[in-house]
């Protein structure tokens, strides 16, 4: 299930991670128990608007960064309702996350070599479509 709330509380989960913070902590700033921050983090409850409000300004960030990237998908669900596509969920992998920060502060010729590095690897891993019999 991958509903706004999940994607917003895997938003949350990231950042505070990234911050080296833990539930409880996070709970404390915001006046809740770190079990209801586990709750907001998996998307078991829905975060109010007030609430994330204090979250963001706890994890230093603006509001708008729990939605950021994310789009509705192409298609519905069973109810005909869009589900979000979040964009940006590559930034839950830890290692991207240090392969972005590493890149930002490398020169602007390095970072040309890494990216025509990382495009000729991906062409070259894709395997095309072949119907092999076993």
């Amino acid at each position: 299930m991958n509903t706004v709330d999940t994607v917003v509380g895997q938003r949350i989960r990231a950042r505070r991670m990234a911050l080296g913070m833990s539930q409880a902590d996070l709970g404390r700033a915001i006046g809740v128990r770190f079990q209801q921050v586990q709750k907001y983090e998996s998307g078991a409850n829905r975060v109010s608007a007030s609430r994330l409000w204090a979250i963001a300004e706890v994890l230093e960030v603006h509001v708008s960064h729990f939605f950021e990237g994310i789009e509705a998908s192409e298609t519905g669900n069973s109810a005909g309702e869009q589900q979000p596509v979040d964009k940006l969920v590559f930034l839950k992998d830890r290692d991207a996350v240090e392969m972005v920060e590493i890149y930002s502060g490398l020169p602007l010729q390095q970072k040309r070599a890494v990216l025509a590095f990382v495009r000729t690897m991906a062409v070259n891993t894709r395997v095309p479509d072949e119907n092999v019999s076993g």
